[in-house]
């Protein structure tokens, strides 16, 4: 059966489900009052958010090295940079996917990341501190956990899906509120008057909020892929080991918006764990138990 992709996936689930918070809290019909075509508006917003969401998955590997500072490894000049590169290489040929950009950046916690438009054009980087801080298996373990992330297609969903989101108030909701808030006031010809800000933040907190919890539900299930991919590739030992040091550790997210691609997030906990990136460490050991692989 064909794979569909996540990407189109969450992107559909989010709007579906603003169409559905549109009609339950009658925002539709008080749109459609003052002469704004609800669905025009969500139609506007995908075509818009999808051009937004491939600008940031091509510049992906861009922002990523300058935003973390990678380094990228072209010759080898350490015995712990060309074990990298053959680990890597190794994973990508069990994956089938294409070599990616092998690459580090300075940091004393542990922690990795892929991110790429294509399966076959990714850039696959390592902390110094992971390096340094666990065993050959365990790095092992987290690389094959991050070719899973690359061979799923899963990078074009993070940095897509949240661009998405971002773009979703600037294209739909804004408009919609100086329209509505112009209605209201009476001053279409001189501005959209104080009830636009009223408008803005009562449609973000009814739409946005609920679409990006959307967004990192579809991240945390990614995450339980990607273990159980690192699993099958490094053996379940092995993945467990490295879930269990990077749960010893502290301050392991990476900075802004490259914290949703890392091997690991920041735990929380009460309604913020709606919003997390990552489940639980302690959830992704469970699963990992729950599901042995060789």
């Amino acid at each position: 059966m064909k794979r569909i992709d996540l990407f189109d996936i969450t992107n559909l689930a989010v709007l579906v489900l603003l169409s559905i918070i549109a009609h339950v809290l009658n925002i539709d019909t008080l749109l459609a009052r003052q002469g704004v075509d609800m669905r025009g508006l969500l139609v506007m917003a995908a075509a818009i958010g999808f051009l937004g969401s491939f600008i940031s998955l091509a510049m992906s590997n861009w922002s990523a090295k300058h935003l973390v500072g990678v380094h990228l490894i072209y010759t080898p000049v350490t015995q712990g940079q060309a074990w990298l590169v053959d680990a890597v290489r190794a994973h990508a040929e069990r994956t089938g996917i294409g070599m990616p950009d092998i690459g580090f950046f300075e940091a004393p916690e542990m922690n990795a990341f892929a991110t790429g438009a294509r399966r076959d054009h990714a850039l696959v980087a390592v902390s110094s501190g992971l390096l340094g801080g666990m065993t050959r298996e365990e790095a092992d373990a987290v690389l094959g956990h991050e070719m899973t992330h690359v061979a799923n297609g899963d990078a074009r969903a993070d940095s897509g899906c949240g661009q998405h989101v971002r773009d979703l108030p600037v294209t739909c909701l804004r408009h919609a509120a100086r329209q509505c808030a112009g209605r209201l006031a009476r001053q279409r010809t001189s501005g959209p008057g104080p009830f636009y800000f009223v408008f803005v933040i009562v449609l973000q907190v009814a739409l946005v909020i609920p679409a990006n919890i959307v967004v990192m539900w579809f991240s945390r299930q990614r995450e339980f892929r990607a273990d159980a991919g690192g699993a099958k590739l490094a053996s379940t030992g092995n993945m467990i080991a490295a879930l269990e040091r990077l749960d010893a550790q502290q301050g392991a997210a990476l900075p802004g918006q490259m914290a949703a691609f890392g091997i690991s997030g920041e735990a929380t906990g009460g309604l913020r764990r709606l919003f997390m990136s990552h489940p639980p460490i302690a959830e992704r050991i469970a699963a990992l138990r729950v599901n042995q692989y060789a």
